[in-house]
């Protein structure tokens, strides 16, 4: 463990400056605050998630089984971790903006997010979250998740305009940080459940990818809906309308090395929130040194075997003279 301490402590990056990117949604820009580490080699890590082609985990692979590739470019892995059903660090980010009072989605969202409480072992972490335009941390990263639970009871009611992307991306920082026992997990993630409006943020989902990439926090989302809104159940019209907001959320997701999941019933809830904790457990990381070229590097984490998918993120800020802890 004090190996994938000092791995995950190498690539952590401190962002001085926010992403600027299109204002469409587009693969992550360029970040322009280069991290800085504190030793003599700059490591870069990626958590990767490896399914077959059915969508089963595939667990005990090692480093030769994978290949990073960077910018077009074959990079060697020089630190390998896996840890079968590892602790996990989860950081809940619930949405208490003005349109959650549609329905029952502020409710549908506070059982979510125990759903997710109730999928936690002892030696895992969670900590709460809410967001309108602003963001509150109601509860910091604690093993005791009946206090977290208790806090939801206190949450304000809906109110306000949703800065849904700013919040995920300075949740993803503090994500980012040590909790507080001094210590780093390695499957760290940011849980997001929102009906998926946005209306007052300044950042992009583009922008907000690139800054949880670069911090390697895989962004999972759940999207909290009513029935007649969710896009397997919805006419044409509607459909089109969901599936735009979907594919927003989904792509954000997926460049960090999240998932996106969408929730319309209870039961809908719960086989989520199983998934999601199950591959937070079943996460690889590996390590290369970081690029010489300054700028966004986009990153690709492959299997060798052809039936294996890998899901990481998307890639990272290089700078010169950038330094970090050796691997060993």
């Amino acid at each position: 463990m004090a190996a994938c301490g000092a791995l995950r402590a190498a690539a952590i990056c401190l962002l001085a400056a926010e992403l600027a990117g299109a204002q469409t949604v587009s693969p992550p820009a360029e970040a322009q605050s280069p991290p800085r580490f504190t030793s003599s080699v700059d490591l870069v890590s990626v958590a990767a998630v490896v399914r077959d082609r059915r969508g089963r985990f595939v667990p005990d692979l090692s480093r030769e089984d994978f290949e990073v590739v960077e910018g077009g470019e074959r990079r060697p892995i020089v630190g390998f971790e896996f840890e079968k059903d590892g602790p996990v660090r989860l950081a809940l980010l619930i949405d208490i903006s003005g349109s959650m009072r549609v329905g029952t989605k502020v409710a549908d969202a506070k059982q979510t997010a125990r759903h997710l409480l109730g999928a936690l072992r002892p030696a895992d972490r969670a900590a709460l979250f809410t967001f309108d335009t602003g963001l509150d941390r109601v509860h910091d990263f604690t093993a005791d998740f009946g206090a977290v639970d208790r806090s939801l009871e206190i949450v304000q009611p809906p109110y306000g305009q949703t800065s849904l992307y700013d919040a995920i991306a300075q949740t993803a920082r503090m994500v980012a940080g040590k909790d507080g026992s001094g210590s780093r997990a390695q499957r760290s993630a940011l849980v997001v459940v929102t009906d998926g409006i946005d209306t007052k943020s300044r950042l992009t989902p583009g922008q907000v990818s690139g800054i949880a990439s670069n911090i390697d926090v895989p962004v999972y989302i759940i999207a909290v809906m009513s029935p007649i809104d969710d896009p397997r159940n919805a006419d044409d019209d509607r459909a089109s309308s969901s599936v735009l907001v979907s594919s927003a959320l989904r792509d954000l997701a997926r460049w960090t090395g999240g998932e996106l999941f969408t929730s319309s019933t209870p039961a809908h809830a719960s086989v989520a929130a199983r998934q999601l904790i199950a591959e937070m457990r079943n996460q690889y990381l590996l390590a290369f040194e970081a690029s010489t070229r300054e700028g966004w590097r986009p990153l690709e984490v492959r299997a060798r075997h052809r039936d294996h998918v890998v899901r990481a993120r998307s890639g990272y800020t290089a700078g010169g003279g950038r330094t970090s802890p050796s691997m060993n």
